[in-house]
């Protein structure tokens, strides 16, 4: 298997229950957002190798592939803010070397989309025949627009040449190895409680957001994987939370004092996000089990350990 992306926060999972499947992994990343940290376990596993590479750049895998997973990109708002051009060469020549790859290795080919797909939707929830309302030339095109792009150029590798695709559009997902700080609310809000900074939301805190627990989500697509379903399939939590209730639930959890403050809303940024997963749970059985309460659990004690180092 090769997995582009390798020492993010959802490849290094991904490449974790690869290796628990029994498979060998070759990771690929160059680390402009992921972290070596989320790899260090695996020092001396002479079943996964890493590669440290731009995957939009030219670069050659010898050997047999089953799998190739393409997870390289910027994935929060600030990073892909900082690295826009990278996040458009992600979505574009690396999705087109990842697939090419996989279609001259006669592998599977697995995307890593997202619900931003769908833009500031219009549709609630979000079902996978919706086609979207996003602005192409807005600060958040560069991530919105490279993951289309990508859906389209897998697509067309199948219609015209049969490559033999799945593709997940990922909604919020968190849990251990996710960055502090990375501008994502539920590593933001977490490490600002554990530090006794002042909780920021952004806008009135009555936009919605689902979160799915990182072992549920790995699920989800490891299912997708091994089926027959070739359509972009939903991958998130069902489950609805405005931003206000989630930085509510961080802050009573933590036992933190912080204050919750709000500043302006971002342009652009989604009033509400929330899957239809009915496609996941009829073709792969699938739907999240852990609730947000045991999730953030684990995420919390996670940001207690790093921030204690």
């Amino acid at each position: 298997m090769l997995v582009t992306g390798a020492g993010g926060f959802l490849g290094s999972h991904l490449v974790d229950r690869l290796l628990m499947e029994g498979g060998s992994v070759l990771g690929v990343d160059n680390f402009i957002t992921g972290d070596p940290a989320n790899l260090k376990h695996l020092k001396g596993n002479r079943r996964f190798r890493l590669l440290r590479q731009d995957a939009s750049l030219p670069y050659r895998v010898s050997g047999s592939l089953d799998g190739v997973f393409h997870f390289a990109s910027p994935a929060s708002p600030p990073d892909y803010q900082r690295w826009p051009i990278e996040t458009l060469m992600a979505g574009s020549y690396a999705t087109h070397r990842a697939v090419a790859m996989a279609q001259a290795k006669g592998a599977r080919f697995f995307l890593a989309s997202t619900s931003e797909v769908y833009g500031d939707p219009q549709v609630h929830p979000q079902p996978e025949d919706y086609r979207g309302n996003v602005n192409p030339i807005g600060p958040r095109a560069m991530y919105d627009e490279a993951k289309r792009f990508a859906e389209a150029l897998a697509s067309s590798m199948q219609r015209s040449y049969g490559a033999d695709i799945r593709i997940a559009r990922i909604f919020n997902t968190y849990g251990p190895r996710m960055r502090p700080r990375d501008g994502r609310v539920v590593s933001n809000f977490i490490v600002q409680a554990l530090a006794g900074e002042p909780i920021t939301i952004f806008g009135d805190g009555s936009q919605t957001r689902s979160f799915c627990y990182v072992s549920d989500l790995i699920e989800g697509i490891f299912r997708l994987f091994q089926s027959r379903r070739a359509e972009p399939t939903n991958l998130g939590s069902p489950g609805e939370f405005t931003v206000l209730e989630l930085a509510q639930t961080v802050k009573e959890m933590t036992g933190s004092g912080s204050p919750i403050v709000f500043r302006p809303l971002p342009g652009d940024d989604p009033r509400v996000r929330r899957p239809d997963i009915s496609a996941a749970k009829t073709a792969l059985g699938w739907e999240p089990e852990i609730p947000l309460r045991d999730g953030l659990a684990s995420t919390i004690e996670y940001f207690r350990r790093i921030l204690d180092h």
